[in-house]
């Protein structure tokens, strides 16, 4: 019997330790103290003062955005030169009340009306070498919220964030920004992904700055403020813990990679969409997955990494709301394309990482 091989739409991420901290004890208005329940939030900072966010600007000039498709599709944890970059700190983080976080959030339109645009690629780089994935952006209370795959934020093998990360929406053919870019601030995820590259995690909120476009002036160009991501493109709402089975879903992603018999059938411009269906659970016990959620037929390879599954999805006003990210591609026929693509279930743990990126502010104004 053959055993269906399933393939990291990025390269493998390998583990690495994480020290735990223990549980934070909290006052309670009587004064005593309780321990809160153990955090499985874990945060990495990206770019964090104005002038962090002025040199990953200025790395992604329109001169090498115009290039930014050839770059290699979902491929990070490959550095040949990972010691040129310094690892960042992070920590775990205080608990989010689990009561909060299995809520359900709504979709939330662009503030000028109109369409949404909520789904674009991110750009970053490990070691010396840049990558992209697809993303999407999510409805959230600091309106600056960007849900991806974890392998396209964090490399679990080195344990440490991805440098110049931006989300660009709906980018063009030719580097065109035209809803803006935005600056990653601060990567929220599982500590299991941080720690083991536990692909039941494989997903990241990140928080950005307040966005921005580049101007032409004197030959060269200037910062435009363009102000947050969510008034400008809307956001995708989150539906936690729904049943496989119960429900149908389509994925979105920008696909560029070789299909397992050399073919290349996508080019990576242009946003495609595997149609609603019906999920099912399913395993791979080789990246450490024991409750993954699989969508087929579905043909994506590498570069859809991290785009949006979403149930309810209008194409009228094109939103709906996510419950899961492009993480693996599976070519269960073994024949010549890829036939499936899963997803981490997205559960009340899952609801704590994003309020946790929700909560979190940025500077009014970083241009």
């Amino acid at each position: 019997m053959m055993i269906p091989r399933a393939r990291h739409l990025a390269a493998a991420a390998l583990s690495s330790a994480l020290l735990m901290l223990p549980a934070l004890t909290l006052p309670t208005l009587t004064g005593i103290a309780h321990a809160a329940p153990a955090s499985k939030v874990y945060a990495a900072p990206l770019a964090k003062t104005a002038a962090d966010v002025q040199r990953v600007a200025e790395y992604w000039k329109p001169d090498r955005l115009k290039k930014a498709d050839s770059f290699n599709p979902a491929t990070p944890g490959t550095s040949e030169n990972a010691a040129a970059t310094t690892t960042a700190s992070a920590a775990p983080v205080a608990a989010v009340r689990r009561s909060i976080a299995a809520q359900s959030v709504n979709a939330v339109p662009p503030r000028k009306g109109g369409a949404a645009s909520t789904m674009g690629k991110v750009f970053f780089r490990f070691g010396d070498k840049e990558y992209w994935c697809s993303a999407s952006s999510v409805a959230a209370r600091n309106r600056s919220v960007v849900a991806t795959a974890g392998h396209c934020a964090y490399d679990s093998r080195q344990a440490k964030p991805a440098d110049y990360w931006i989300f660009v929406p709906n980018p063009g053919p030719n580097g065109e920004t035209p809803y803006g870019i935005y600056v990653g601030s601060s990567i929220s995820l599982h500590e299991d992904w941080s720690g083991r590259a536990d692909y039941d995690y494989d997903y990241a909120f990140v928080t950005v700055h307040r966005g921005f476009t580049w101007t032409a002036k004197d030959g060269g160009y200037v910062m435009q403020d363009v102000g947050r991501l969510q008034d400008n493109v809307g956001g995708l709402g989150i539906a936690l813990n729904k049943k496989p089975g119960t429900y149908t879903s389509a994925a979105f992603g920008y696909p560029a990679g070789v299909q397992p018999d050399g073919s290349t059938p996508f080019n990576g411009k242009k946003l495609m969409k595997c149609r609603e269906r019906t999920t099912r659970f399913t395993v791979a016990p080789s990246r450490d997955l024991q409750k993954g959620v699989e969508l087929a037929p579905c043909d994506f390879s590498p570069g859809a990494s991290g785009g949006p599954w979403v149930i309810g999805y209008d194409d009228t006003r094109r939103l709906g709301s996510l419950n899961g990210v492009n993480s693996l591609t599976w070519n269960r026929d073994a024949k010549g394309g890829y036939d499936a693509v899963s997803s981490p279930y997205f559960d009340t743990t899952t609801g704590e990482v994003y309020r946790h990126a929700a909560g979190l502010t940025t500077p009014a104004n970083v241009t």
